[in-house]
């Protein structure tokens, strides 16, 4: 191989610490150090949030560049970009590399690379076209997507060429979760619940796309089923105070409990009989992999990537966004039967063991660097030996 490592560096704007930061620092642990030296550029807004897990040998830059008229920070990225001599600069989400990837193309960079982590499902009018997605894709060398249907995505919808799309599915660190494990006594105490209330926990920030307002729709048919369910909400984010005044209206706040964002995510999977992504758009939904991990099934909805973990049927169920009626049903179905429950959680735990752990995406992450890389600036770098992409099958 080369005498000198490829160079990479890692741009998000986004302003709240969500999936894929979490995707950002899987690579940024698990990145090669023999092939490769890393930085981190992100908004001064999540800085100090992903300073204490980003390993200690990674630079960590903050820089606000989040609109056309922040022109100096445009050239703050194009120096930091010079003064290190990048190699691959690779943003995450588009509204990253609208603002980056320009700078990196007329910066000299060898390599632009986007990762395209969730349907955008929010875009209205004009902006639903994705022609800017086109213009900007221009100075975009490769694209990754988060999963399959995150491909069907870029292709179909936004009309990017297939040639530059490559799915690398997300991962996470699975073995860190083990069915095994009970939550601590004083947890469920503390919250008020009885020993055999059953428990629905949602990890997800608190906004639009996660369909909360949809699950409390719902408690209300669970609950003539089964009186004592509780509900724990993980999570915090713009719908706070709308999530909580719903959960007044609909006279749920003996069973319903907003616990803001927790570190220990392991002791409310082992809290919790089920975990429930109601969400309205997904890339591929790191919670749904933990979730099944701790060999707690999960019940969801199918859209954009989820169901390429929860399929339906043989590691959770999952039901159409937006319908209450249809997901009571099916949170119902299971909390009936613990038998299947278990069934779901430990084919669960064994599919996203197989193939959504965080190895997987790191090696085939490195390979696509490698060989593009290649490919692009005619080094000899050879890719590390990593797994073949293929469709999954459960």
């Amino acid at each position: 191989m080369n005498s000198q490592t490829i160079t990479i560096l890692h741009f998000t704007n986004s302003t709240a610490r969500a999936g894929a930061e979490e995707h950002i620092l899987t690579l940024l642990r698990g990145l090669d150090r023999r092939y490769f030296r890393l930085h981190l550029v992100c908004d001064p807004e999540i800085t100090e949030k992903m300073r204490p897990d980003v390993p200690g040998d990674v630079e960590l830059i903050s820089l606000r560049f989040r609109a056309p008229s922040h022109l100096r920070a445009g050239l703050q990225l194009r120096r930091i970009l010079r003064e290190r001599k990048v190699d691959i600069l690779h943003s995450h989400l588009f509204w990253s590399s609208l603002f980056a990837s320009p700078v990196g193309r007329f910066s000299g960079v060898p390599l632009v690379i986007e990762t395209q982590h969730v349907r955008e499902l929010w875009r209205k009018g004009l902006k639903s076209s994705f022609w800017i997605d086109r213009l900007a894709g221009s100075c975009v060398n490769r694209y990754i997507a988060v999963s399959e249907a995150n491909a069907r995505y870029l292709i179909g919808d936004k009309h990017l060429p297939a040639t530059k799309v490559t799915v690398i599915r997300n991962g996470s660190d699975v073995r860190r979760f083990d069915p095994a494990y009970s939550a601590p006594p004083s947890l469920r105490a503390s919250l008020g619940f009885g020993s055999e209330d059953p428990v629905l926990v949602v990890v997800a920030r608190l906004e639009p796309q996660k369909g909360h307002g949809v699950l409390l729709e719902a408690v209300p048919a669970i609950r003539q089923e089964f009186p004592g369910v509780r509900v724990v909400c993980v999570g915090d984010g713009v719908l706070k105070s709308d999530l909580l005044s719903k959960t007044v209206a609909l006279g749920l706040q003996d069973t319903v409990r907003f616990v803001g964002v927790q570190s220990n995510v392991e002791d409310w999977y082992a809290l919790a009989e089920i975990s429930v992504l109601p969400s309205f758009y997904e890339g591929l939904p790191l919670v749904a992999i933990e979730s099944l991990a701790a060999g707690t099934p999960v019940v969801a909805t199918a859209v954009d990537g989820t169901p390429e973990i929860v399929v339906h049927g043989k590691t959770g169920l999952t039901v159409a966004p937006g319908d209450p009626k249809a997901l009571a049903q099916a949170i119902c179905l299971l909390l009936r039967s613990p038998e299947l429950r278990r069934q779901f959680g430990a084919a669960g735990r064994k599919w996203v063991l197989e193939e959504f752990n965080e190895e997987q995406q790191v090696r085939r992450t490195e390979q696509l660097y490698l060989q593009s890389f290649d490919r692009k600036a005619g080094s000899c770098v050879p890719a590390p030996s990593s797994p073949e992409v293929s469709a999954p099958t459960v």
